[in-house]
């Protein structure tokens, strides 16, 4: 699958979000505003995950490489991975709730 058919629309299947495909050359791979993914991939980017459970954001880390990644650990195998934070773009990565909630706020 090529990169531009990744870069679309979907409906986030955690809060029922529309999410638009991002405009900084990238491609999303999850909710900008609940942070949930989905567990797609056995390898990242082959969508050859038999799981297809939804992955919820468990942390930040920050790699030189790659910049600041959400992980995502998926509620149905446990699986872990991480994602780029999606940032210069439309709709955002909501970091801010994501913090409020992981405090306890």
């Amino acid at each position: 699958m090529s990169r531009r058919k990744e870069n679309t629309h979907f409906c986030c299947e955690n809060c029922g979000a529309v999410i638009l495909p991002v405009t900084n050359g990238s491609y999303r791979n999850h909710c900008p505003f609940c942070l949930y993914s989905k567990h797609l991939d056995v390898v990242p980017g082959d969508r050859k995950s038999n799981c297809k459970g939804l992955m919820k954001p468990i942390g930040i880390d920050y790699s030189s490489k790659k910049g600041y990644q959400l992980i995502h650990q998926c509620e149905m195998c446990d699986k872990t991975q991480k994602n780029k934070i999606a940032v210069n773009t439309i709709q955002e990565d909501d970091l801010i709730n994501f913090f409020n909630t992981s405090l306890g706020r």
